[in-house]
């Protein structure tokens, strides 16, 4: 079953309702210089610290896992939802022993299951795909899937007003990178209350 794409974004999810070759567009990570291709490195950068030790990682809308399959220490539980199947099958080649990587929909607290509390989590192309009513609800509910301290390295093209959205949630904010020369976004923020319990079923976004 097909089902139409995002317009933008580091991956696909449910219910968007623009064609994108998301192949070709992953492409562009492998362009020395390129926005996507820079934009990784800051993404990897922030991820390399908090993967000091085994962990627990949660990866929405994943791809191809190439920002933390590269980095994940042995010993580590992940998981990581793709609804693109070709982007996933990537994912499943390279990933290691404790990584699950599930073909379906990102945009509900289902897949998280079996590795929630989580120690880091991964929104990278989600928040500028989904409505602002969606982000506030995922932000709102990203306590529930973490650990005490648990941290979330996300990304956003142009804006940046996730971060106060952050900050109202319960959140530290760790890092933040937004190169003058680019549109993309990388913040890095850490849960500093105590986490809400996991509630299954729960909805968290759709793509537009």
């Amino acid at each position: 079953m097909q089902t139409p794409r995002p317009r933008q974004g580091a991956a696909f999810c449910l219910n968007a309702s623009v064609t994108r070759d998301w192949i070709a567009w992953h492409a562009e990570y492998d362009v020395p210089g390129s926005p996507l291709a820079r934009r990784l490195e800051v993404v990897r950068g922030y991820l390399r610290p908090l993967l000091d030790r085994p962990r627990r990682v949660i990866s929405m809308c994943a791809g191809d896992g190439r920002d933390v399959l590269p980095l994940l220490p042995a010993g580590s539980r992940a998981v990581l939802v793709e609804w693109d199947p070709d982007l996933a099958e990537r994912a499943r080649r390279v990933a290691g022993e404790g990584v699950t990587v599930l073909t379906g929909d990102a945009g509900t607290t289902d897949p998280y299951i079996s590795v929630a509390p989580a120690e880091v989590l991964l929104a990278c192309g989600v928040f500028g795909n989904i409505s602002s009513e969606d982000t506030r609800r995922t932000i709102a509910a990203l306590p529930s899937l973490l650990a005490p301290g648990g941290t979330v390295v996300w990304t956003r093209a142009g804006s940046s007003d996730v971060r106060d959205l952050f900050a109202s949630n319960g959140f530290t904010e760790l890092a933040f990178t937004a190169p003058s020369d680019a549109r993309f976004r990388v913040g890095v923020h850490r849960l500093t209350r105590d986490p809400d319990p996991y509630v299954s079923g729960g909805r968290l976004f759709a793509f537009r």
